[in-house]
């Protein structure tokens, strides 16, 4: 079977450039970002592979998604943000956003991993990911690196804001609430501020007569969910004070 065609390395990276939505990145940064282990094993003058840059990416990752959640979760924990993050950043979530971003087409990679499905694996994807991460860090800056990571993980930090990945608050909180008081909680959208294209929505939850939280949040759902939240912390909270708890 023939090798495949491999593009020349300035298409590659221009493509990479277009994608992230940068101005500039390093060209040395960004081809190595791009080589998978495999291809410098098989090209003695390949250059210099994306393990480093993965290392870095890695850390930078963590740094600007933990930096989103704090802004995002005021009143969340140190364990709730943990938590959050790891939902976030993970091998299965980074993967999807590669091939999101269609980074598979990009890769250099050696003719045997190529052939046995490398450019879809998860691992390679995730790993490739945080590397072109850790090019973006170094060829902008943190500032450069925080708005490639709000560009690229923008849906997920959206889905876990309204609990469609991960906890989802107002389930929790439904069940709870039923279960021990046997009643709903109610959510009202106490304010609306800001143009229609960014609006900020506080909402507040109640059950029975007892307002228990509010909570801002960039659409309704995503109030709803941070009320709900807090609503749980306070209803745990008090548990553990009643007597015969542990």
């Amino acid at each position: 079977m023939p090798a495949p065609i491999r593009p020349p390395d300035t298409v590659l990276l221009e493509g990479l450039r277009q994608r992230l939505g940068l101005d500039v990145l390093d060209p040395v940064h960004g081809l190595a970002a791009l080589t998978h282990k495999s291809f410098v094993n098989e090209h003695k003058d390949g250059g210099a592979d994306n393990e480093r840059l993965e290392f870095l990416g890695d850390a930078v990752v963590d740094l600007a998604v933990s930096h989103r959640l704090m802004e995002r979760f005021p009143a969340a924990d140190e364990g709730e943000l943990s938590k959050l993050r790891a939902l976030l950043v993970n091998e299965d979530s980074l993967a999807r956003v590669a091939r999101q971003l269609g980074l598979g087409d990009l890769l250099r990679m050696g003719r045997g991993e190529d052939l046995t499905g490398g450019r879809d694996k998860s691992s390679v994807l995730a790993d490739a990911l945080e590397a072109v991460i850790g090019a973006v860090y170094l060829s902008a800056g943190l500032p450069g690196a925080l708005a490639v990571v709000d560009r690229l993980f923008g849906n997920l930090l959206q889905g876990v804001a309204e609990g469609k990945s991960g906890e989802d608050w107002k389930t929790r909180l439904q069940e709870l609430v039923q279960t021990r008081l046997r009643q709903s909680p109610r959510y009202r959208v106490v304010s609306e501020e800001g143009p229609d294209h960014s609006k900020t929505f506080e909402v507040e939850v109640t059950v029975g007569a007892e307002l228990y939280a509010r909570a801002r949040g960039r659409s309704k759902k995503e109030a709803e969910q941070a009320a709900a939240r807090q609503t749980l912390t306070m209803l745990e909270s008090e548990a553990k004070k009643e007597p015969g708890a542990r």
